[in-house]
C-alpha cells in the first residue's frame, strides 16, 4: 500500500487533517493517518499549547538541574493497539529495530519480579496473604457481574465494605493503577476484567512491561521522527480555542479552527472533506513543579487549553460529553509525584539490597504504613536515553498528598523535594544514610490537580464516543472518551481512540486491534479466582 492511497484504494490526498494536543493520542493518529490513510503529512497539523509535545508521556531535565517525569507507563502483553503502532517506528537504540522490539527484549531480561511490594515498619510485608475476607471476595464478583448501566456513579467505597480497604490486595491494585475510594466503580470493575489475566501475578508484578527508557525517550521522540520525515507539521506554543460546528439535524461538521498562538487570534475555515480530532481533556494539565527546597502551587484555574476547548464544545452539543464530570473537584483528583536525580548510587544500593531485587527487575514498593502512601520505583539505568555515567534518577508518588505526613510534620503537598525526600528514607530505615542521600540528590515534586480525573464517578454519556453520533469530520481520542470494555489511565486506551477515529474518519477497511477478555478463557478465570483465595 502506499503512502497516497488508503487501504480500501481511495485517494486522500487532497484532504487536511487537523489534531489537537500533542500527545500519544494525536500522535498515533497522525502516524495511523499517513500509513493506513494515505494523507500526505505535509497536509497534518498537530497543534500544542506548550512549547513541549507528548502530553502526559513526558521526560525532561539534565544532571546539573534535575530529570523531572510526571509519571512512568506500565504495559502488559495484550495491548494490542500500543505494539501495532510501535511496529513500524524505529527504536531510539537502534533504527534497525522497532520500538515494539526494544520494548520486548528490553522485557526479556528486565522482567519484574517483585519481592518487596508491599513495605511497613520499615520491613517487607509478605503479600503471599492478599487479606480477602469471603465477603470481599463476594462483592468484587458482584461487581464484575453487574451491568455499568447499573453501576452508575457509584464510587469503589460505596460498593465495598471499609475492610476491604485494609488488605494486601486493594493496597497493591490501589497503587498499582492509582485507583482511590472515591473513584468509579465501574472504572474498577473495568480494570478488573480486563486485566483478570494479571491478577495471579499481582504480588511480582510479573505481567508488567516497561519501555527500555522513559515513555518520551522511548516513544514520543522516535514517533515524532517518523511524522516528521514524512512531512507532518508540528505547531507548538498553539492554543486551539474553539472549533465551529454547524449542526444539521443529526449531522455535525467541523467548520471551522479558531486557536491563539503569539498572543494573536487566528482561524482556519475547513474544507468539507478535512478532519478534526481533539484530545479533549487532560490528566496532566496545569501541572506544578517544585524544587529540593521548595513546594510546588496548586493551580485551580484551568490555564490549560485542553478542558476549556472541551467545555466549549460540550456546550455545542450533548453528544461532545460533560467535562465537569471529571474536571470540578480538584481535591479527588489530583495527587504529587517526585522525580530523584541522584549523584551517588546509595540510595539504589540500599534500596537493592533491602528489596531483594536489582533496578529495573523490582517493580513498585509500596510502603503501606505512609499516610501519604508512598509508592518508589527504581528503573533500570540510564532511564533517559543521554542521561550520563555517575547519575541516576528514581520516581515516586503519593496518593494522600493533603495527609499529614508520619514522619515530616507536615502534608506532602506543603513538602520541600527534600522533605519527601526524608519522609521516605526514614519510612525504609535508610535513616544512617539519609544525610548522604539528601546531600547528593535533587528532587523535583510535581503537583497534578487532574491526574486521576478519568477515574472520576461518571454516566455513560459524560465521555463522549470517539466519532460522535452525526460527526462526519470530528472525533475525539484520549483518555476521555468513550471505548467500551477498555480501561483508562492506560497509553493503550489513548492509541485504541486513535485506531477508531482515523479508521472510522476515513471509513477505511481496516479493524481496530483486537481488544482481549481474558475473562472469557476460563483457565485464566480459574488462575484468578486461586488468586482470590488466598487470605
Amino acid at each position: 500500500m502506499s503512502d497516497t492511497t488508503t487501504a480500501d484504494g481511495s485517494g486522500n490526498s487532497a484532504r487536511k487533517a487537523y489534531l489537537v494536543g500533542s500527545g500519544i493520542a494525536s500522535l498515533a493518529a497522525a502516524a495511523y493517518l499517513v500509513k493506513e490513510g494515505g494523507v500526505p503529512g505535509e497536509s497534518i497539523t498537530i497543534f500544542e499549547q506548550e512549547e513541549n509535545y507528548g502530553g502526559s508521556l513526558d521526560a525532561r531535565g539534565n544532571p546539573q538541574d534535575g530529570y523531572s517525569m510526571r509519571g512512568g507507563r506500565m504495559f502488559e502483553e495484550k495491548f494490542n493497539c500500543t505494539y501495532d503502532l510501535l511496529s513500524f517506528i524505529p527504536a531510539i537504540s537502534d533504527p534497525k529495530k522497532s520500538a515494539r522490539d526494544e520494548l520486548m527484549e528490553f522485557h526479556q531480561e528486565f522482567f519484574w519480579n517483585d519481592k518487596a511490594r508491599l513495605v511497613s515498619g520499615g520491613a517487607i510485608v509478605d503479600v503471599a496473604n492478599l487479606g480477602f475476607r469471603e465477603r470481599d471476595r463476594l462483592d468484587l464478583v458482584e461487581l464484575c457481574a453487574t451491568p455499568e448501566a447499573v453501576l452508575g456513579t457509584r464510587t469503589i467505597e460505596e460498593w465495598f465494605d471499609p475492610e476491604f480497604f485494609k488488605s494486601n490486595f486493594w493496597f497493591i491494585w490501589c497503587t498499582t493503577f492509582a485507583f482511590e475510594p472515591w473513584h468509579s466503580a465501574v472504572e474498577f470493575k473495568r480494570y478488573c476484567l480486563r486485566f483478570t489475566h494479571l491478577f495471579s501475578t499481582i504480588d511480582t508484578m510479573a505481567g508488567i512491561y516497561r519501555t527500555q527508557f522513559n515513555q518520551y525517550d522511548a516513544m514520543v521522540r522516535p514517533i515524532m521522527g517518523w511524522l516528521k520525515e514524512r512531512g507532518v507539521v508540528f505547531r507548538a506554543g498553539t492554543e486551539v480555542t474553539d472549533i465551529d460546528v454547524a449542526i444539521d439535524g443529526g449531522e455535525k461538521v467541523a467548520t471551522r479552527i479558531r486557536y491563539l498562538a503569539e498572543g494573536k487570534e487566528g482561524d482556519i475555515d475547513l474544507a468539507p472533506d478535512d478532519l478534526v480530532f481533539v484530545t479533549n481533556g487532560s490528566m496532566t494539565a496545569d501541572t506544578t513543579y517544585g524544587s529540593s527546597t521548595a513546594a510546588p502551587a496548586l493551580d485551580t484555574e484551568k490555564h490549560g487549553g485542553s478542558w476549556k476547548l472541551w467545555q466549549r464544545l460540550a456546550a455545542k452539543s450533548p453528544d461532545f460529553g460533560r467535562p465537569a464530570a471529571f474536571c470540578t473537584d480538584i481535591e479527588k483528583t489530583k495527587w504529587e509525584s517526585i522525580t530523584v536525580t541522584a549523584h551517588d548510587s546509595t540510595f539504589f544500593d540500599l534500596l537493592e539490597a533491602f528489596s531483594g531485587s536489582e533496578a529495573g527487575k523490582g517493580g513498585l514498593v509500596t510502603i503501606k504504613d505512609s499516610n501519604w502512601l508512598l509508592t518508589v520505583v527504581l528503573n533500570h539505568q540510564p532511564h533517559y536515553y543521554e542521561q550520563p555515567k555517575g547519575t541516576w534518577v528514581w520516581w515516586g508518588y503519593g496518593l494522600f498528598p493533603d495527609k499529614v505526613g508520619n514522619f515530616v510534620q507536615k502534608k506532602m503537598s506543603e513538602c520541600t523535594g527534600r522533605e519527601i525526600l526524608e519522609e521516605i528514607l526514614l519510612h525504609l530505615r535508610f535513616a544512617e544514610k539519609m544525610e548522604h542521600i539528601r546531600d547528593t540528590s535533587i528532587v523535583i515534586p510535581a503537583m497534578m490537580p487532574y491526574i486521576t480525573s478519568q477515574f472520576m464517578p461518571r454516566t455513560g454519556t459524560d465521555r463522549p464516543k470517539v466519532v460522535p453520533a452525526g460527526s462526519r469530520n470530528l472525533a475525539f481520542i484520549g483518555q476521555f472518551t468513550e471505548i467500551p470494555d477498555d480501561v483508562v489511565f492506560t497509553v493503550e486506551y489513548s492509541v485504541r481512540s486513535a485506531q477508531i477515529a482515523v479508521f472510522g474518519l476515513l471509513g477505511l477497511d481496516r479493524k481496530v486491534s483486537p481488544f482481549y477478555k481474558g475473562q472469557h478463557d476460563p483457565r485464566i478465570l480459574f488462575d484468578a479466582l486461586k488468586m482470590l483465595h488466598r487470605g
